[in-house]
């Protein structure tokens, strides 16, 4: 996971440096970042799919070598165009590969864990964030191609690590023959399901929408310069990184559901009173807590996603890296014109409230704070 969301974030601060050097206007740059995320989106609903009816350890390893070769591949690109191609072939295989870790763990960890290991999983993402950016922008100091040889070496090391220790975790007989649409409809069988979904895309168009614009506000209402900014969104990270290592421990006091309930409601009451803070100090450290409960409660996301079944876990993983992804497009868009016409940053910190509120709701509709302590007690799909 730290491999992957290095490579996923990676492409940002060298954009200035790959436009200079394809000589591309700065309007084309963006979609070096956008067609990753295209791929990923795209491919995840078919690679969930395809993997529950195969030996997951296999499509890992499958996917894992795809990656490899096509980030080595970004980094030859002589053109712009190569970058492009490239660059979607990295997210489709990188869309094969995290949605077996979110499958895996509920399979190979105790039900009381599996919130634990999830938490070690985002805590690769969060560290990504936190170090693998930083890391990559100063190797890109000798030459912008040396990042992704770097990745793309790591992800061979991985290739070798997985096949010696990963366990094999073959297909379930019972889905392993149904069609792609039909292991969808395995999923959205239960309205319960159809909230749990609908509860996470709107909660990621809120979340996206925020925090596409904390460094416009940061720069607008603080004064911050780009650099500034990153070592702003550095402490920031360090947030997410606690949250997703030590926040099982509560979550196993509290169970899933009050953990659940307890953090939407607490990131309310955070982005009503954020757009009022009085200096760049309360600022961060408002948002250094809602990066926290941010890394603790995606863990439990994801937990009560994976409770929905147990032979289609790799479909529900796809499917939910592809809300998230819609969430992050529909965010960006919303967010970019509340904080131009609604007084800044004020216009998307209610916004973020708001839909925060109807998660809340259809999450409450959906009595999962009237279930069990733990999701994962027994077969829910049944």
């Amino acid at each position: 996971m730290f491999v992957i969301g290095t490579d996923t974030f990676l492409i940002s601060p060298l954009l200035p440096t790959l436009q200079a050097a394809y000589d591309i206007p700065t309007e084309w740059s963006g979609w070096m970042v956008s067609t990753y995320a295209l791929g990923y989106a795209l491919f995840a609903l078919i690679a969930g799919p395809i993997s529950d009816g195969m030996n997951r350890k296999r499509i890992m390893i499958l996917g894992l070598v795809g990656f490899a070769i096509s980030t080595f591949l970004c980094g030859i690109a002589s053109n712009f165009w190569e970058m492009i191609v490239f660059r979607l072939l990295a997210g489709v295989s990188a869309a094969f590969v995290t949605p077996q870790v979110w499958a895996s763990i509920p399979i190979l960890v105790k039900p009381d864990d599996i919130i634990k290991i999830m938490g070690y999983a985002t805590g690769g993402l969060a560290v990504s964030q936190l170090i693998g950016i930083p890391i990559g922008s100063l190797l890109a100091a000798f030459t912008w191609h040396t990042p992704f040889y770097i990745i793309s070496i790591l992800s061979i090391f991985l290739v070798f690590v997985i096949t010696m220790f990963f366990p094999s975790i073959e297909a379930t007989k019972n889905i392993e023959k149904q069609s792609i649409l039909g292991k969808y409809q395995h999923i959205f069988k239960t309205p319960r399901a159809i909230k749990y979904f609908l509860a996470y895309f709107i909660f990621q168009i809120g979340n996206f929408a925020a925090f596409s614009f904390i460094g416009s506000w940061f720069s607008e209402s603080f004064s911050l310069s780009v650099s500034a900014i990153g070592i702003a969104m550095i402490s920031l990270g360090l947030g997410n990184v606690i949250g997703s290592f030590f926040g099982s421990r509560i979550v196993q006091r509290l169970g899933e559901p009050k953990s659940l309930l307890l953090s939407l409601v607490i990131l309310i009451l955070f982005y009503i009173g954020l757009p009022f803070s009085p200096n760049l100090y309360v600022a961060e450290i408002s948002f250094f807590f809602i990066f926290l409960i941010g890394g603790f409660i995606f863990p439990v996301f994801m937990s009560t996603l994976q409770s929905l079944t147990t032979t289609a876990r790799g479909t529900v993983s796809a499917l939910a890296n592809a809300t998230m992804y819609g969430g992050t497009t529909l965010g960006g868009v919303i967010g970019g014109v509340l904080f131009s016409h609604i007084s800044g940053f004020k216009g998307v910190s209610l916004f973020t409230a708001i839909l925060y509120i109807v998660s809340l709701l259809i999450y409450k509709s959906s009595d999962i704070f009237n279930g069990e302590q733990s999701l994962h007690t027994k077969d829910v799909s049944s």
